[in-house]
């Protein structure tokens, strides 16, 4: 081979070389790329900061949707009977509404009562719950219960005691500003009046809302659908409606798992209370099935005015509705709820109390009722768009499967 040939070799390794080095050499960033992340970045942060500030009018139409996919399954078995669906979801709503009017006009003269007498009753219970301490003052309950209240009443004798106690003069006195102080605040009562009024109209105007959304949705479901889907590019939009439909089925499930679970709860817990002869029964098995709604808490908030009523009878029986409600929580918990939402997404705890409580703090007692579907959603978009389509795992646990239920 002659050197004018081994030159030309060497030549075609270099440009070779230097091809490659091209290929593999990162693009720079043109001025519209630049413009075009910082536009997107821009118009991100505005999107955050609409959210935060209607987090409110954002979190009710969360709940509209949610009814409305509700409505939207009555809809869908309705109509197999040609009935239009625009009547047909009107009908849905209307009659939920209807039925919870008649059962509270049935329910109310027995409530109202009941009511009263739980009123009445609960603050002896209260003070029979502090005898039965006080009691057991030795005992290491006494002492951690009662320490904080001894202490308080020693304080407040040493107070009366004191020889600067104030003369009845001094007492009239007093009497007469606090007199003209009150007389003072009833001409500021309208800074009080207008807040209350403003919550009011804000909560009906909520209920409005959440009413007139799931009727729209509950109409016409595929024409918002197709909205959404307008919003990913083409070779997107069969993934995301897999998504949508996804997250859609677990919504729905979760209501409809919440609602049973509320009346299941309400009844039992009645039931039960009725049995073992708890005053205001009936009043306190519908608190206990309206406040199943609100995750973690509610159930708790529900036990304690049961608890003070059995301690009107005696202790043992306060021991008995506490184990009612403890039982009655656990049948609920790993009994009923698994297999209503057999086939669904399955949350785990530590994270759902964690988006509880980081909902509640962000957003108030809205946020925590919003927070389990809300996470929810979340769980069915990371599994299938970033364990699915970018990790590449379908199981994300033992014998858990992502697409398992999540059809629609």
């Amino acid at each position: 081979m002659g050197q004018s040939e081994v030159e030309t070799e060497r030549r075609g390794r270099r440009r070779g070389a230097d091809r490659e080095r091209r290929h593999f050499r990162a693009p720079a960033w043109r001025s519209a790329d630049v413009l075009r992340t910082a536009a997107l970045v821009i118009a991100m942060y505005l999107v955050l900061r609409l959210l935060w500030f209607a987090n409110l009018l954002f979190l009710v139409a969360f709940l509209g949707v949610l009814f409305g996919l509700a409505v939207s399954s009555g809809v869908d078995a309705v109509q197999r009977w040609r009935v239009p669906r625009g009547l047909a979801a009107a009908a849905i709503v209307l009659g939920f509404f209807g039925l919870l009017v008649g059962f509270g006009a049935w329910m109310a003269p027995t409530i109202h009562d009941q009511g009263i007498e739980l009123r009445r009753r609960l603050p002896v219970a209260i003070d029979r719950v502090e005898m039965w301490i006080n009691a057991r003052r030795n005992g290491v309950l006494g002492m951690v219960l009662t320490g904080a209240a001894s202490e308080a009443r020693s304080d407040s004798a040493a107070a009366t005691n004191h020889p600067g106690a104030p003369t009845p003069s001094d007492t009239l006195a007093a009497q007469a500003a606090l007199r003209s102080r009150i007389g003072e605040q009833f001409g500021g009562v309208s800074k009080y009046v207008r807040p209350f009024v403003a919550s009011t109209i804000e909560v009906i105007t909520g209920l409005f809302i959440i009413i007139f959304l799931s009727i729209y949705i509950a109409v016409d479901p595929d024409m918002y659908r197709r909205g959404i889907m307008h919003l990913f590019p083409h070779q997107r939009r069969e993934r995301a409606g897999e998504v949508l439909s996804a997250i859609a089925a677990v919504l729905r499930r979760w209501l409809v798992t919440q609602l049973i679970a509320m009346v299941t709860l309400g009844v039992v817990t009645t039931v039960a209370l009725l049995l073992l002869g708890v005053k205001a029964a009936f009043a306190l098995g519908l608190l206990a099935g309206l406040l199943e709604f609100i995750p973690t808490i509610g159930p708790i908030i529900s036990s304690l005015p049961a608890i003070a009523m059995g301690f009107l009878d005696s202790p043992e029986k306060a021991l008995w509705v506490t184990l009612v409600y403890i039982l009655v929580h656990f049948g609920e918990s790993h009994m009923l709820i698994p297999l209503l939402m057999k086939g669904g997404i399955n949350l785990p705890p530590a994270l759902t109390v964690f988006t509880q409580a980081l909902m509640a703090l962000l957003f108030g007692f809205l946020g925590l009722m919003c927070a389990v579907p809300v996470l929810g959603a979340v769980m069915v978009a990371v599994k299938m768009l970033y364990v699915e389509g970018v990790v590449g795992d379908q199981q994300i646990g033992p014998g858990e499967d992502p697409r398992r239920g999540l059809e629609s």
